[in-house]
C-alpha cells in the first residue's frame, strides 16, 4: 500500500499540472507492482486481489491520459474515491487474511474420481436447452434475430423480454461447465464427450446471434478463469490469447451492430482523429467510465440511500413494474452513448464515499475468502463461482456488476448446480 499511496499522490499532483502522460504512467507502474506483489506471493496468476489491483488502478491509469475530448480534470472528491476503493478492498483482504490464516500458497492438483462427471454433464444439458428455448421464444415472440437486422445500430439492445432474457443469457456459464466436465474427467462414453463439445459451440452461438459482445467475452473468460482455479496453474499467455482469437469476433459483431468507424469516431471524440478504432474503442470503454464517475460526483444532488444498489431486489421480484419511482433515477454520463461505469459508481451514488469504503471492504473480504478456499473445494462449482468472481474483478472498471440483475441470477444458478452436484455426488 506504501508504493501505491506514492504512486497516487504523484499521480495527482502530475494530474494538476497538466503532465497526463506522467499522471497515467505513474498509476500504471502501481498497477503492475500491486497485481505481481499478490502473484509473486501466492503463485496465482488469477488471485483475486492481484486481479483487482491490476484492471481497477490500470484502468484509472488509462483514463489519466486524457486522450478525447470527453475527458477533463477529475473533482478532488473523485481523486478521494478511487484511492478509497483500492484501500479499503487491499485492507480488508489483509486483515482476513490475518485473522483466518489461510495458506493461499497453491497446493499441488488433488485428482478426484469421475464422482462429478455426470451431474455437471447434467447441468450443461438442462442449462442448453433452457438458453435454447428462451432465445427461440424470444425471437419468435419479437420477430427477429439481431444478427439479421441491419441499419439497427441498438437493435441488440431491444433484444429482450423480461424474466426470459436471464435464461437466454444463462448460456455464459456452460463453456465454463464443459471445462470442469473434461476437468474431472470426462466421460467414458464417446458420445457425451462431443455433446459437451457440441453444447459449448451453441452456447456460443447465442451470444453471436444475439450480436452481444460482452457475452461472448464473459463466456469464454469466465471458462479460462475456472479452468485457471482448478487447475492450480495458467501461463500468462493464455488469456491475452483468449482475446486475441476473440478480437475478429468482437470486430464481426461491432460491423452487425452497424457501428461503422465514422459513426464511433463521431462518439469517442479522441483528440488524435487518425487514432485507429482498434486502439480508440477498448480506450474509451475503459477511461470513459471514470470518468462517468466523475460526472456522478459532480452532478449528483442527493444520495439515494440503498435504492440503486437493491435494483436486483426490485428487479428480479418485478417490484419495478410495481413502484416505477425505484428506478427512475438518471444517469450522469458523458455522452448518452456511452452508458458503462465503474464498479463503484452505484455506491457513491447511494452513499457517497461511505458507500464506496463500505462495498470495497466486503468485496475484499468475499476475495479473500474464495482464494483461501482454493485448496480445499471438494464442489467443482465452488471453481465456477471463483470464475465469475476474477471477471468481476477484471472488470470492475466496466459496470456495476453487484448492483446488476444477471450477476446474481448467474450466481443463483451456480449455488443451485452446486447443490445439485453435491447431492448427485452423496
Amino acid at each position: 500500500m506504501l508504493v501505491y499511496s506514492i504512486c497516487y499522490a504523484a499521480s495527482y499532483g502530475l494530474a494538476r499540472f497538466g503532465w497526463y502522460y506522467a499522471s497515467g504512467g505513474a498509476l500504471l507502474m502501481a498497477a503492475g507492482y500491486l497485481y505481481y506483489y499478490d502473484y509473486h506471493r501466492s503463485g496465482n496468476l488469477v488471485h483475486l486481489r492481484g486481479l483487482f489491483c491490476a484492471f481497477w488502478v490500470g484502468g484509472q491509469a488509462l483514463a489519466c491520459l486524457k486522450l478525447s475530448n470527453l475527458q477533463s480534470d477529475w473533482n478532488l472528491m473523485t481523486w478521494v474515491c478511487f484511492y478509497l476503493a483500492l484501500a479499503g478492498f487491499w485492507l480488508s483482504y489483509e486483515a482476513v487474511h490475518r485473522l483466518f490464516g489461510e495458506n493461499e500458497s497453491y497446493g499441488r492438483v488433488r485428482r478426484r474420481r469421475k464422482s462429478f462427471v455426470r451431474p455437471v454433464f447434467r447441468c450443461m444439458e438442462v442449462l442448453t436447452v433452457l438458453s435454447v428455448a428462451a432465445f427461440l421464444y424470444e425471437a419468435v415472440t419479437l420477430g427477429y434475430v439481431p444478427l439479421f437486422v441491419r441499419g439497427v445500430p441498438h437493435a441488440y439492445s431491444e433484444f429482450h423480454i423480461t424474466g426470459v432474457h436471464y435464461f437466454t443469457v444463462s448460456c455464459v456459464l456452460v463453456p465454463s461447465l464443459a471445462v470442469l466436465f473434461f476437468l474431472e474427467g470426462g466421460s467414458r462414453r464417446s458420445y457425451r464427450n462431443m455433446a459437451a463439445v457440441v453444447m459449448t459451440v451453441i452456447s456460443l452461438v447465442i451470444p453471436l446471434l444475439c450480436v452481444s459482445r460482452f457475452q461472448l467475452v464473459f463466456s469464454v473468460v469466465v471458462a479460462c478463469f475456472t479452468w485457471g482455479a482448478y487447475q492450480k496453474r495458467m501461463s500468462p499467455l493464455i488469456l491475452p490469447g483468449v482475446l486475441v482469437v476473440l478480437l475478429p469476433f468482437y470486430i464481426i459483431l461491432t460491423v452487425a451492430r452497424s457501428h461503422d468507424v465514422a459513426y464511433l469516431n463521431s462518439i469517442f471524440e479522441m483528440k488524435n482523429s487518425q487514432m485507429p478504432i482498434f486502439i480508440s474503442q477498448p480506450y474509451i470503454y475503459i477511461a470513459n467510465n471514470y470518468e462517468n464517475f466523475d460526472c456522478l460526483v459532480e452532478a449528483l444532488p442527493r444520495h439515494t440511500f440503498g435504492i440503486r444498489m437493491l435494483f436486483p431486489l426490485w428487479a428480479l421480484t418485478g417490484l419495478k413494474f410495481v413502484f416505477p419511482y425505484l428506478i427512475s433515477f438518471p444517469l450522469y454520463v458523458t455522452k448518452t452513448e456511452l452508458t458503462t461505469v465503474t464498479l463503484f459508481y452505484d455506491a457513491y451514488y447511494d452513499f457517497g464515499m461511505i458507500g464506496v469504503v463500505l462495498l470495497a471492504c466486503i468485496l475484499g473480504a468475499v476475495a479473500c475468502i474464495l482464494v483461501g478456499k482454493l485448496n480445499h473445494m471438494k464442489n467443482p462449482m465452488g471453481y465456477l463461482v471463483y470464475g465469475q468472481f476474477a471477471m468481476y474483478m477484471m472488470m470492475s472498471f466496466f459496470t456495476t456488476w453487484f448492483s446488476n440483475p444477471t450477476t446474481w441470477f448467474y450466481l443463483a444458478v451456480t449455488l443451485l448446480m452446486a447443490l445439485y452436484c453435491g447431492i448427485r455426488r452423496r
